[in-house]
């Protein structure tokens, strides 16, 4: 199990995210724009650099969900590799069998 702290700020991380995707998507839209006035670019960068580094989304950690491992982790199963096989062990995720040969 990884720290509860750590998960825990992973999962804040993830709200500040989601509160400022609007206004975050909105000001690089402005800063991308190579019509507008460069003055008028620059105050977005500017407004941008102001919001809070925890609300960019490149911040959150991927994490298991079962321990909240943050490295190998599988996108698609949403867990790790230790979680995946203990789990694939005792039958409870749908068609993992355990190798033999």
């Amino acid at each position: 199990m990884a720290k509860t702290s750590a998960v825990e700020k992973n999962k804040r991380r993830a709200r500040m995210v989601k509160r400022h995707a609007a206004r975050r998507n909105a000001l690089k839209a402005i800063i991308m724009n190579k019509e507008m006035p460069i003055e008028e670019r620059f105050r977005a960068q500017l407004k941008l650099a102001e919001l809070p580094r925890n609300s960019a989304k490149v911040r959150i950690r991927n994490r298991c969900e079962v321990t909240g491992r943050p490295r190998a982790y599988y996108r698609k199963l949403r867990m790790s590799r230790i979680a995946l096989r203990e789990l694939g062990a005792r039958g409870q995720v749908p068609g993992i069998v355990k190798s033999s040969w």
